[in-house]
């Protein structure tokens, strides 16, 4: 009887962690965000940097967003930290808010040697899916605390529509 309970408590285990992976990889998916270093990305030279896992080419960060609606806007918020105003570009293609910019690396002004380095740095392209038709001419940006928050009237303003399809 207790191999059985090892074996259902197993079972149930590998089941959570298969759940809560597949619950993070469609969650994240969409924020994990691929930078590409160039020379503007300013980064050490690789003898500088001991972490073994380091890889400049290899750079990819969370880029965490949220999306709220109510009956007049779109407000998209994106974590974007260690960033400058001036690196980031906004558009709005299609049905989708696109933000491109650079992430530059800051320098220590000392000799010293970087032992970890995994934040990401280069420029990269972050696009959001939108719910609804905006006015691109009336959105408005800022940016504080390493959050970008992006207000998108809507070209229509009422509540969210959903439809139910019935499965034939």
């Amino acid at each position: 009887m207790k191999l059985e309970a090892i074996k259902e408590g197993f079972g149930s285990f590998l089941d959570s962690v298969a759940e809560g992976w597949q619950q993070l990889r469609e969650s994240a998916s969409n924020a994990l965000t691929r930078f590409r270093p160039n020379p503007e990305s300013r980064l050490p030279a690789r003898d500088r940097i001991d972490d073994p896992a380091y890889w400049p080419t290899n750079g990819w960060s969370m880029l965490g967003g949220e999306v709220f609606e109510d009956d007049a806007r779109l407000v998209v918020r994106l974590e974007v930290p260690g960033m400058e105003k001036r690196d980031m570009k906004i558009e709005i293609v299609d049905d989708s808010l696109v933000l491109s910019g650079e992430k530059r690396f800051a320098s220590e002004n000392s000799d010293g040697r970087w032992r970890i380095m995994q934040c990401a740095y280069g420029s990269f392209r972050r696009v959001v899916p939108l719910s609804a038709p905006v006015l691109a001419d009336k959105a408005k940006a800022s940016y504080t605390d390493g959050v970008l928050r992006v207000e998108l009237p809507k070209t229509r303003p009422g509540k969210a529509t959903a439809r139910q399809i019935k499965v034939a």
